[in-house]
């Protein structure tokens, strides 16, 4: 079955009087591209976290966020000891400058120091981060519910565009008569236009099947209804299919380019950009598959 790339799943849990909210964010990308965002995450279980994520997300630009909320307003205390010594230098500048004093103005001068506002890198102790962890499960389990749902709508869409491809393929076997009758046609009118040539029978006929044989394409409609046959046979039954459907999608596109270029035919070479354009929708959402 399917998985999109694209996914986000959330969490809440409670440490001591603090509620931890954990957010994972995820997009295409072509491996674990794990980013952490959290002054709750230690250093030290980065690698483990890191692993965690890998192990059930696979692939893809990966965000995880953990905040906390505390008294139910997120958590950024003033950091009094450094607002009282800003405030300090700021006043003594003020009066050695001879400045009239604008207690407004100076606190909201120090407030928009970032360091006054941030808050401490409290890590959690390991009772704390057990808690965490399994919130952290939990936010796991509902980007990977997302991403099944995302990639059930895009197997759809595939196998539907496959499925457009095939039928146009019959559409194409459906006109190579009328490609012979004309090849035929244009021949016999280039040795009409000949004067006094009576052209010999079996000579043109041995002519005529040596420019079928030259234009036939019967090979490549095999090969493309055996990769359409592959292609979904690996959608339906593989759980991360997304490299090798790239790779499938990459010999379709061989066959229908020779198809094209063997074609001479103006209505076959309609159905072949047809079929160009559902593969092109196939390889751009192929790229969000894992």
């Amino acid at each position: 079955m399917i998985r999109s790339m694209t996914g986000y799943g959330r969490a809440e849990t409670c440490v001591q009087d603090a509620k931890i909210i954990i957010e994972i964010r995820s997009v295409n990308g072509r491996s674990a591209d794990i980013n952490l965002k959290g002054a709750l995450i230690p250093r030290h279980k980065e690698t483990e976290l890191r692993q965690m994520l890998a192990a059930v997300l696979q692939r893809g630009s990966i965000d995880l966020y953990i905040s906390w909320e505390h008294n139910g307003q997120i958590e950024r205390p003033i950091n009094r000891e450094l607002f009282l010594a800003y405030c300090r230098q700021i006043s003594d500048l003020q009066k050695e400058l001879s400045m009239d004093k604008d207690s407004s103005g100076l606190l909201s001068a120090v407030l928009r120091i970032p360091e006054v506002m941030e808050r401490k890198n409290t890590e959690p102790d390991e009772q704390d981060w057990a808690i965490i962890t399994a919130g952290i499960g939990e936010a796991l389990g509902d980007t990977d519910r997302f991403r099944l749902q995302e990639g059930a709508r895009l197997e759809r869409e595939l196998l539907e565009r496959v499925e457009l491809i095939e039928s146009y393929t019959h559409k194409v076997e459906e006109l190579e008569a009328e490609r012979m009758e004309g090849v035929r046609g244009r021949l016999l009118g280039k040795l009409n236009e000949l004067e006094g040539l009576t052209p010999d029978a079996n000579r043109f006929e041995q002519e005529l099947i040596y420019y079928l044989e030259k234009w036939d394409i019967t090979e490549e409609k095999v090969r493309l209804r055996q990769h359409c046959a592959f292609f979904k046979q690996t959608a339906k039954e593989e759980p991360y299919p997304g490299r090798k459907l790239g790779f499938i999608a990459q010999e379709m596109g061989r066959e229908i380019n020779t198809m094209g270029s063997k074609a001479n035919h103006a209505s076959m070479q309609q159905w072949v950009v047809m079929m160009k354009d559902e593969l092109e929708k196939i390889k751009e959402q192929g790229l969000n598959i894992l």
